[in-house]
């Protein structure tokens, strides 16, 4: 019985990771589902300005659109400069 326990339980575990995942990948979608469709390329343009001033790791670079009512937005743009 132990070895079809080790089968029944592992399936378990795997559904339960498979939602895990299923989570998170629509977590994400909803969190881009409010950005305007012109965001990703802004992003891209304000990164290579940036970069041509200070080598820095596209990775370090967060921008991020706030929509705080109807009539105003925030757009924050953090960088992690190199030392």
């Amino acid at each position: 019985m132990a070895l079809l326990d080790f089968f029944l339980s592992r399936n378990k575990n795997t559904a339960h990771v498979a939602k895990e995942r299923l989570q998170i990948i629509v977590a994400e979608q909803r969190k881009f589902k409010n950005e305007p469709d012109y965001l990703p390329q802004l992003k891209r343009e304000i990164l290579s300005v940036i970069c041509k001033y200070v080598n820095i790791d596209p990775h370090m670079v967060t921008i991020q659109l706030e929509q705080k009512n109807e009539d105003i937005s925030v757009l924050e743009l953090n960088i992690i400069l190199p030392d």
